[in-house]
């Protein structure tokens, strides 16, 4: 049987990530989508340029409640804004 995996790649933060954590998902822009997808595209050069820090312009970044930290929770609860 296959062995299905998956894993996430993280960079460096951009300016709104910076200040929360010293790491952040790599975000892929939707311009970068097709070449990441390619299967015959091997160029470890090319594929690493991808794996930049997404715009932080295109991000937003609010409080949420302590219940995101548990993993058993999964409700909308975890990631709605706190009321200020």
């Amino acid at each position: 049987p296959a062995l299905e995996t998956c894993a996430l790649i993280t960079t460096t933060p951009n300016d709104l990530m910076e200040p929360i954590h010293n790491r952040m998902p790599v975000i892929l822009p939707e311009s970068a989508y097709t070449s990441w997808l390619k299967p015959d595209l091997h160029n470890p050069m090319y594929l690493s340029g991808l794996l930049q820090p997404y715009e932080a312009d295109d991000m937003e970044a609010y409080p949420v409640s302590p219940l995101v930290n548990n993993p058993r929770n999964d409700s909308p609860l975890c990631i709605r804004p706190l009321e200020a």
